[in-house]
């Protein structure tokens, strides 16, 4: 999801589809076009966010907040969705277990 006033750009729309194609080995997993950003869902619980720039963000709580800490990772507003580093995108398996665990924030 993009910031208020923030416009769909071509840019955010591919990284959305990238972003669900890299989380393909979790069942249930598409995004939504919001607020000139996307929206990331596991069976209609939003756990991630692409804004229009094409950055990353999921989602975190209690349990997975330290870890985006540890990172240094960026707030996405005032909402409770941090950015992911890049050795994490990068890297798949690192990537699917933290999609995993910001899941579990939406339950």
């Amino acid at each position: 999801m993009g910031q208020k006033g923030d416009k769909q750009t071509k840019e955010g729309s591919l990284s959305a589809e990238l972003f669900v194609e890299k989380l393909n080995v979790i069942e249930g997993v598409t995004s939504k076009k919001m607020f000139g950003g996307h929206g990331i869902f596991h069976n209609d619980k939003m756990f991630g966010i692409v804004d229009s720039k094409g950055q990353y963000f999921l989602k975190a709580d209690d349990t997975n907040k330290a870890i985006f800490e540890a990172h240094n990772t960026e707030k996405h507003s005032k909402m409770p969705y941090f950015s992911i580093p890049d050795e994490v995108m990068n890297n798949q398996e690192k990537l699917v277990e933290w999609a995993k665990k910001s899941i579990e924030t939406t339950k």
